[in-house]
């Protein structure tokens, strides 16, 4: 995957919870994977709908009703939705509200070895610094992430290392996701 396919797909907080819930095998019926996932009404259905818009995910015909519908895996979902399952498994019940934030997976890709903060933002194009600087503290917090100051470069750089549950995580979306920069 793309790793532009894959910021989109991370933009909505339950996409990947979503996708790991069917692969998981639970029924498509929106009642049992809003019950899955702990999602809210209103945040299940604006993710169901970019998975949907995405390709990932399609309205089962045939079966549910319209007001309680049924989804299921395309083609191109089933294997998004295999990657969303290695990146739940790795990581625990606590770490789940830091999954969804929209930067924490795609700058994790970035950070399969030490990376400067510049590295970092040339493989997200639409990364902003504040951005980008805000989910790196947010993970160091939660010690996903390192940061090492060089003091012998002038200026001194700062070095972000992928740590921990940050690591396994990085580690799992690595062979899965194409960064154009290396």
């Amino acid at each position: 995957m793309d790793i532009q396919v894959f910021v989109n797909l991370t933009s909505r907080a339950w996409a990947l919870p979503i996708l790991s819930s069917l692969q998981a095998g639970t029924a498509g019926r929106q009642a049992t994977l809003l019950a899955a996932t702990g999602a809210s009404r209103t945040a299940f259905s604006q993710s169901i709908d970019h998975l949907i818009k995405m390709g990932l995910v399609e309205r089962n015909p045939g079966y549910g009703h319209p007001i309680r519908p049924e989804f299921r895996l395309t083609h191109l979902g089933k294997s998004a939705a295999k990657i969303a399952r290695r990146i739940q498994h790795v990581s625990g019940a606590a770490d789940q509200d830091l999954l969804r934030r929209t930067w924490t997976l795609p700058i994790l890709t970035s950070l399969h070895e030490p990376r400067h903060f510049n590295d970092i933002k040339r493989n997200l194009p639409t990364i902003t610094d504040r951005a980008l600087s805000l989910s790196l503290r947010s993970m160091e917090d939660r010690e996903w992430v390192q940061r090492c100051v060089n003091e012998a470069a002038r200026p001194p750089r700062s070095i972000y290392t992928a740590i921990n549950t940050g690591e396994k995580v990085s580690k799992v979306i690595l062979p899965e996701i194409t960064v154009g920069q290396g």
